[in-house]
């Protein structure tokens, strides 16, 4: 197993001669990154795209085209109100259509995991925790849902409200999702630039602009929609 960078600042590093075989990357910022010299052999990237040049290259076109997931993978980062309440609405019509397929299975299908992943309901539930992290509890001054569900290197940290046994049904989640959906959407009808622009804290990851919050909300409720949609089609 190698070293592991989770969470740290490496903005402006230079890696030189070092080998990166088999290595691991994952919410990773690679804006303006230059590579010299690279072998990319193999390798397999799952990502925003916006821009990429290979070997004098520009592919970016090429592979937005072929991306299935296009245009809400790049919808997720807006800068104004605007921008944020339109990707708000196609995400969670995106959501609305996946919740409805889960609910033509049965409920115990519901409540099954695939390959380990977290199982359809317990998706829902960790998106209720991943809004009341980034955006209920620190920038509308609410408290955690006590269905939330914690990713599992952040499960021993004492989240005020959360209850560690709860076992919802599939309706009382996705009610719990829609509640937190809505608040967001209320919320955002009224904000200012300067809020936006505003810092608050985040339990485990400390200052962040309320922009930045709504950001990881947004590509926490993309990438969770990719993976249950991968496992619902496991599960038909």
């Amino acid at each position: 197993m190698g070293e592991e960078f989770e969470g740290r600042d490496l903005g402006e590093s230079v890696f030189w001669g070092v080998d990166l075989q088999r290595s691991t990357f994952r919410d990773v910022n690679f804006t303006g990154v230059s590579m010299r010299g690279v072998w990319l052999i193999d390798v397999e990237v799952d990502g925003l795209v916006d821009r990429l040049v290979i070997n004098g290259v520009d592919v970016t076109d090429h592979v937005n085209a072929n991306d299935p997931w296009q245009p809400l993978r790049g919808m997720l980062r807006p800068t104004d109100r605007a921008g944020l309440l339109a990707s708000l609405d196609a995400l969670d019509a995106a959501w609305s259509e996946t919740i409805e397929e889960a609910r033509r299975l049965p409920d115990g299908q519901r409540h099954a995991s695939v390959d380990g992943e977290w199982s359809f309901v317990q998706t829902l539930r960790h998106l209720v925790f991943g809004i009341d992290k980034w955006f209920t509890v620190p920038v509308v001054g609410g408290s955690f849902h006590p269905f939330g569900l914690s990713n599992t290197g952040s499960a021993d940290v004492p989240w005020p409200g959360v209850d560690s046994s709860a076992d919802p049904s599939f309706d009382e989640a996705v009610a719990a999702r829609a509640e937190r959906i809505a608040q967001i959407r209320s919320h955002l009808l009224g904000i200012t630039d300067e809020e936006l622009a505003s810092e608050v804290d985040i339990i485990e990851n400390g200052p962040t602009p309320v922009l930045e919050c709504v950001h990881v909300v947004f590509e926490e409720g993309f990438e969770h929609l990719r993976y249950a949609r991968r496992d619902l089609a496991a599960l038909v």
